[in-house]
């Protein structure tokens, strides 16, 4: 196998075996408006309370291909949590962690979708590393500095680390098409009308070009000729000609059209070098997005905690992000009714800002805070009666709503033997649906046919049933499934015909028992797939001089387990 330029860690060959859960509605949480406030509200937005990597792979079934911007605001790094444990895991760990939520990530998003990470300097470039493998080199976008302070840190060592970092990838470059920001009205400011001209407001851009460097100095360097560099006379009679190592940017004809059209300033008296008039009526509709963000644009961490603390007083957040950033994101990012994805929901200022702005959302977050902060915080969004963040600047007034929903338990579990049998709080309904999923297709009971429960195409269907199935029943649905349609059956059991001769009696007809045929498919009773520093190995404490320690060996620690990745600080 030919070699390869990548990033490797400890572990990085331990992939798990995730089991594709089932979303559970809890109606208690779930919140909507009484009553529409605009056309454009949206009802249908999703909170999922669970393992957030767990979450994801259960979105993949039906919003794979469908998430316009995902952006999310992974733990930085493990800091402090790691000190009294073996050096040099960390890295692997959080690495492993993040390379299995990103590729799913990247197969929920739609061709002309794009990533938003916020991250710091401790992870950051080996976090781009990362996305450069799962993503492709190619789609990387930018790496946007977002200005998180509006003060510097005296007490700080070395450095006060003023921003953080907001990596940006496509999942297809050539179809990523980003939004202009809008214009300030600083950057309107430059724009006068020093001749009354009828066009309106203008600016004044250089109409010099370098011939020391691009395709124009590579020409030049060449040949020592240049069409572009040309004698021009002034209203007053005159002569300019673009100074040593420079040309004009336009031909000679292009030069003179300009000038009959009153696009050329030549100054207040006549007498200055020519510039080209821009006119303000003529420009883009915004401004091409810049990779420095201030705290004076997008807001700073202290706004983001007031904007939490609005809604609980109790300060759990370190880092959150403010209002104002997502904003900005979710302008540069999508356009109304795109659906944006946030995995690790924290505060839910994502949710919040999409809301507001008229995207679809769905939301992931394990930690206790998602009932202490996020659900009391949209419901006040909701309610219209969240005037803080953007909302004076979206004139928001509330509506919409959003469904909560929780993951379903295993579908399998050990019995007191250690048998892996069907979870018994599954009834009839959810174990068709959790089947589907791992199989394939897509959940739709039909109305008329019992063993219609999901389909795959427009002719592939799937039936379950616990029962028993008997030679005359497996008949009567071969007959009426017909030949130009299939049906897999996943059933307890059958009797009067095994399933290979089954296969070659009825072509129709796939037959697979459970929980037999489910056993290897994924990593069952499986709820957490976060970091327990718990069941990291403890360093070993630093030799003596009387009693010397042999090196310990370094092992990864297991992957996924535990609360690391169960919060964030969006």
């Amino acid at each position: 196998m030919p070699q390869k330029l990548e990033l490797t860690w400890v572990g990085k060959d331990q992939r798990p075996q995730l089991e594709p859960r089932i979303l559970l509605e809890d109606a208690r949480f779930s919140y909507h408006a009484p009553h529409r406030v605009t056309e454009a509200d949206s009802f249908d937005n999703k909170l999922i309370f669970g393992d957030n990597l767990l979450a994801l792979r259960a979105l993949e079934a039906e919003f794979t291909g469908r998430v316009k911007c995902v952006f999310i605001d992974p733990p930085y790094n493990t800091g402090s949590a790691f000190t009294h444990y073996d050096d040099g895991l960390e890295h692997s760990i959080w690495l492993g962690l993040m390379r299995d939520r990103l590729e799913i990530i990247r197969r929920l998003l739609s061709e002309d979708g794009s990533l938003w990470i916020t991250i710091d300097d401790n992870e950051c470039h080996y976090l781009k590393v990362l996305c450069d493998e799962v993503f492709g080199r190619q789609n990387f976008v930018a790496n946007v500095i977002w200005q998180k302070v509006y003060a510097p840190k005296n007490a700080a060592r070395f450095f006060s680390v003023d921003h953080d970092h907001i990596l940006v990838f496509s999942k297809a470059i050539g179809e990523l098409r980003l939004n202009p920001m809008p214009r300030t009205e600083k950057q309107n400011s430059n724009y006068k009308n020093l001749d009354n001209d009828s066009r309106g407001l203008w600016r004044s851009d250089n109409l010099l070009a370098s011939l020391t460097g691009g395709q124009r100095g590579a020409q030049f360097a060449k040949s020592g000729v240049s069409k572009d560099i040309y004698d021009v006379i002034g209203p007053t009679g005159k002569v300019f000609r673009p100074r040593a190592g420079t040309s004009w940017r336009v031909s000679k004809e292009k030069f003179k059209a300009l000038d009959e059209e009153n696009r050329i300033w030549w100054g207040k008296d006549g007498n200055s070098s020519p510039a080209l008039k821009r006119f303000l009526n003529e420009t883009k509709n915004g401004r091409v997005p810049q990779t420095f963000w201030s705290f004076e644009e997008v807001g700073h961490t202290q706004d983001a905690k007031k904007e939490v603390t609005a809604f609980n007083s109790n300060e759990i957040f370190s880092t959150p992000k403010p209002e104002y950033l997502i904003k900005r994101i979710l302008e540069v990012a999508t356009n109304p009714n795109d659906l944006v994805l946030d995995s690790f929901a924290g505060s839910g200022t994502t949710g919040a800002v999409a809301h507001k702005m008229g995207r679809r959302w769905i939301m992931i977050e394990l930690g206790d805070h998602c009932h202490t902060h996020i659900i009391p915080r949209l419901q006040k969004v909701i309610n219209g009666t969240d005037q803080g963040g953007i909302s004076k600047a979206v004139n928001w007034q509330g509506g919409g709503g959003f469904r909560y929903y929780k993951l379903a338990p295993s579908l399998l579990q050990h019995d007191r033997w250690g048998n892996l049998t069907i979870n018994p709080s599954y009834n009839a309904a959810m174990l068709a649906e959790a089947l589907c999923k791992l199989h394939g297709y897509t959940y739709a009971p039909s109305e008329t046919l019992f063993w219609q429960h999901g389909y795959a195409t427009e002719r592939s269907f799937i039936y379950t049933t616990t029962q028993t199935l008997t030679f005359d029943q497996l008949q009567a649905l071969a007959e009426e499934v017909g030949e130009d349609r299939t049906l897999l059956i996943i059933a307890s059991a059958w009797r009067g015909i095994t399933g290979e001769e089954a296969s070659t009696r009825w072509r129709n007809l796939t037959l697979k028992k459970i929980p037999h045929s489910l056993l290897n498919l994924c990593e069952w009773g499986k709820d957490d797939y976060s970091l327990n520093i718990a069941n990291l190995p403890l360093a070993q404490p630093k030799p003596t001089a009387m009693t010397p320690t042999p090196k310990p060996k370094k092992t990864a620690a297991p992957l996924g387990q535990g609360s690391l990745f169960a919060a964030d600080e969006g």
